[in-house]
């Protein structure tokens, strides 16, 4: 037989309104994550996805930057110009111009404004390539003249800069200030509906709250919702993945078990060890100082101590009593016959031995074989009443507890026994020792137990753990 368990959720029907406000934090969420992350991607989106950037530049306050835009102006007006004469006047106007452009872009750095300083570098080092010239300026002007354009051929080295250089320049842009005194962003335009949603749904689900049970005030309903007010904040706007999360697990949307689960062995694992370590001490310890100053004694012995709980009204030290004289007599000691036999024999035949009498019988003739009879007869018997007499008795005492006579005087007997025992372990002398006993006693286990303990794989004791949840709590299907 094998045994597959299906991990089973408990399902609900969930309101098609919980579906939808999820699906709006979701989509908010997303949103949130793009306005964070639109400036580190801007570059792959301007390549990849030009329209977007031309869409969500102005949300994030990011204009052309007019110096690098002037450049690559004269650069496209350059290669309008060129058909009319690579040696026309106004070509010469603008490769003029290119070279003055360049060396300012070198010494102004317009790309510091939007960070991108390591563009400008780039930009250098390619250039510096290209000419085989360690000055960055030099190879500006040296590219942007009629003498090397012309060696080099006019189209080939423009087709040049248009895919290495031109596109590092065309990335670059300026974002302004805001009233804030920060960078300017107006993401806000886009959350404030959201946030507007959001807080109408947060104050009518704490109302409903509030009424739904009359001892929570509208306050405190309010506090069972704390992890809502993350979708209100305009700011620390990444928290609202508290709430995001939450809404999708009511939703039935995401499943969350598994990674609270989790979460909860992690933090199990990392205390277990030492709360179980100190639990156990306490308790202990506890019990070793009320063994030493004789107050678990009291407890137990005491009639008249009221502050000692009795779960079932069950006298445990009779009962334990009653057992252990029912398991010595009836089970132990008929397996001890052999031994009781032997011993018995052995000191029988010493003191038949050492008697006067005996040795005159044994003088008499005839008579020694009756005297030897006498003592095997006389074994016999004591072995049979240290085994089966018990037995016997035994079965007496059961057959005449059938009857109420014989349950009153069973039960006076067990009682009896039981005070009789309850004296003598209070007699001071056996107290005191038992008392000694069981503080020692006691400090072993505490230091051999949290050692061991401390041995014991955590991890390992919550899988059992889990695993005994999971066969408590999920239906098992058995195939054959």
């Amino acid at each position: 037989m094998a045994t597959t368990k299906k991990i089973r959720r408990k399902t609900r029907k969930v309101p098609i309104f919980e579906r939808i406000m999820a699906f709006l934090a979701l989509v908010n969420f997303i949103l949130v994550l793009f306005n964070m992350t639109y400036i580190t991607f801007r570059d792959f989106y301007f390549e990849q996805i030009p329209m977007l950037t031309k869409i969500y530049d102005p949300i994030k306050g990011i204009e052309s930057n007019r110096d690098t835009e002037k450049y690559l102006d004269h650069l496209e007006q350059l290669e309008t110009k060129i058909p009319q004469g690579a040696d026309s006047l106004i070509v010469q106007e603008e490769l003029a111009e290119l070279r003055e452009l360049s060396v300012e872009m070198i010494v102004q750095n317009p790309f510091a404004v939007a960070n991108k300083s390591g563009s400008l570098e780039k930009i250098k080092n390619r250039m510096r390539d290209k000419i085989d010239n360690d000055s960055a300026k030099e190879s500006f002007k040296t590219f942007w003249s009629q003498e090397y354009l012309t060696k080099n051929g006019w189209i080939e080295e423009l087709e040049w800069f248009e895919t290495e250089i031109k596109p590092l320049i065309a990335k670059n842009y300026y974002r302004g200030i805001g009233e804030s005194g920060g960078l300017a962003d107006y993401f806000g335009i886009i959350d404030l509906p959201f946030i507007i949603i959001f807080g109408l749904e947060f104050l009518g689900r704490t109302f409903l709250i509030s009424r739904r049970y009359p001892s929570v005030n509208w306050p405190e309903a309010m506090l069972w919702r704390w992890y809502d007010i993350f979708l209100l904040l305009p700011f620390l706007q990444f928290l609202r993945i508290v709430p995001l999360t939450i809404r999708l697990n009511d939703a039935q949307i995401i499943d969350l078990e598994t990674i609270r689960a989790q979460a909860s062995r992690g933090f199990l694992a990392s205390i277990a060890q030492e709360l179980t370590e100190v639990v156990i001490m306490q308790v202990i310890n506890q019990v070793q100082k009320d063994v030493k100053t004789g107050e678990l004694a009291k407890q137990i012995f005491s009639s008249q101590e009221k502050t000692y709980i009795d779960l079932n009204n069950i006298n445990e030290i009779e009962a334990i009593a009653t057992r252990l004289v029912q398991v010595t007599v009836c089970k132990v000691i008929p397996q001890l016959q052999p031994d009781i036999e032997a011993l018995i024999r052995y000191n029988v035949e010493k003191i038949v031995e050492e008697s006067p009498v005996f040795q005159r019988f044994q003088q008499i003739p005839g008579v020694e074989n009756l005297a030897n009879q006498l003592s095997e007869r006389l074994v016999q018997e004591l072995s049979n009443l240290a085994t089966e007499g018990p037995q016997n008795a035994y079965e007496t005492v059961k057959a005449a507890m059938a009857d109420p006579v014989g349950t009153q005087l069973s039960n006076q007997l067990v009682q009896h026994f039981g005070q009789a025992l309850s004296t003598e372990l209070q007699q001071e002398h056996t107290l005191e020792e038992l008392q000694s006993l069981v503080s020692a006693l006691l400090e072993e286990v505490k230091i051999n137990y949290v050692m061991r303990m401390s041995e014991e794989d955590v991890e390992k004791i919550l899988e059992q753990t889990r695993q005994l949840q999971l066969k408590a709590n999920q239906p098992q299907n058995n195939i054959s």
